[in-house]
């Protein structure tokens, strides 16, 4: 990436016009290195409006990720993480789970500005976007193996509604295995947040588990519409403006005494807190197979290592998360 486009976009972030000629001295650059390194930006899906006379904009003012600041949000347990702060990575999984074998220390949490080639569940791609979307990957080491983290998943989902009904989003609710919702009346459930998890060690020995969140924050209009189901924004549900600096410390805060809880005692001390906050409890659902197949029920209940319970024509069946996708029946 050109080493001025993110310089450049610091200037903008205010979201105002500045001129050509103010950038190019400000950073001591020509005119036409300021033009290049904003042509590169808009490569990477900026937008950024340019108007003869009066300069480059972006399309709103963002609010930049400042290490200190998260810090600073995080409070007593700020001494438990060891942050980074990016202004670009494709993917911050993927640059964690790259970096596992170079002994990243536990409680290490990587932070993007801008995320490009972000990963959901099942292969999905992750809309992000300067300012749209908080997007960040904690790393938390067990002593136990992988098989004893089920319902690790739904803890992570625990923590993201602790923190977001701490800054007053109360519509906030879960959706099993990994989603965060709002739910409004009258209105469909637009997913707020999303949460991606990947293992490595053994099955009995200890391992380790890269922990994706992606919160929309702010959603452009042509962000919308390449998602594939109702979405919605820190903005359009908050009634006030929340700094991503904020966000993500309370977030790491709540996680860290959620993730504390679930190594001593699993999912079962967190179970009932997640079952309260469900968005589909005791409601008609359809469980999505791999292979097409629907399988329409009631959820009844989560089961300790976070299996969900479904009420089915031919009883109760049982649904891990796996490559299994729950939907509201129609």
């Amino acid at each position: 990436m050109n080493a001025l486009t993110f310089p450049i976009l610091r200037l903008l972030a205010d979201g105002k016009f500045h001129s050509g000629e103010d950038i190019a001295q400000q950073l001591k650059v020509s005119r036409a290195t300021v033009w290049n390194a904003i042509q590169e930006a808009e490569k990477l899906g900026v937008e950024i409006f340019s108007v003869r006379g009066r300069g480059y904009k972006l399309s709103q003012a963002v609010t930049l990720l400042d290490e200190q600041a998260v810090l600073n949000a995080i409070g007593e347990h700020r001494a438990w993480f060891k942050l980074e702060v990016h202004d670009h990575l494709e993917s911050t999984n993927s640059y964690m789970m790259k970096n596992l074998s170079g002994g990243q220390a536990h409680a290490s949490c990587v932070a993007a500005n801008l995320q490009t080639n972000g990963r959901g569940r099942r292969g999905r791609s992750w809309q992000a976007g300067l300012g749209a979307s908080l997007t960040f990957s904690l790393l938390w080491r067990f002593q136990c193996g992988a098989s004893a983290l089920s319902g690790l998943s739904l803890a992570v989902g625990v923590a993201l509604i602790r923190a977001l009904h701490s800054l007053g989003i109360a519509q906030a609710q879960l959706k099993w295995p990994n989603d965060v919702l709002i739910v409004a009346n009258n209105q469909a459930p637009g997913k707020l947040a999303g949460i991606l998890i990947e293992l490595q060690g053994d099955m009995e020995g200890p391992s380790a588990a890269v922990i994706g969140v992606g919160i929309n924050l702010n959603l452009p209009t042509k962000i919308k519409q390449h998602i594939d189901q109702p979405a919605t924004d820190i903005a359009s549900v908050a009634g006030r403006q929340i700094n991503p600096n904020e966000l993500l410390g309370t977030l790491l805060k709540h996680l860290a005494e959620v993730l504390s809880s679930f190594e001593q005692q699993g999912f079962t001390s967190l179970r009932d807190e997640w079952i309260k906050h469900h968005a589909y409890h005791q409601q008609p659902v359809k469980m999505l197979h791999p292979d097409g197949r629907e399988t329409f029920g009631t959820v009844t209940n989560v089961a300790d290592d976070g299996i969900l319970l479904i009420s089915t024509p031919l009883g109760e069946q049982r649904f891990s998360s796996g490559e299994i996708s729950l939907r509201a029946a129609e």
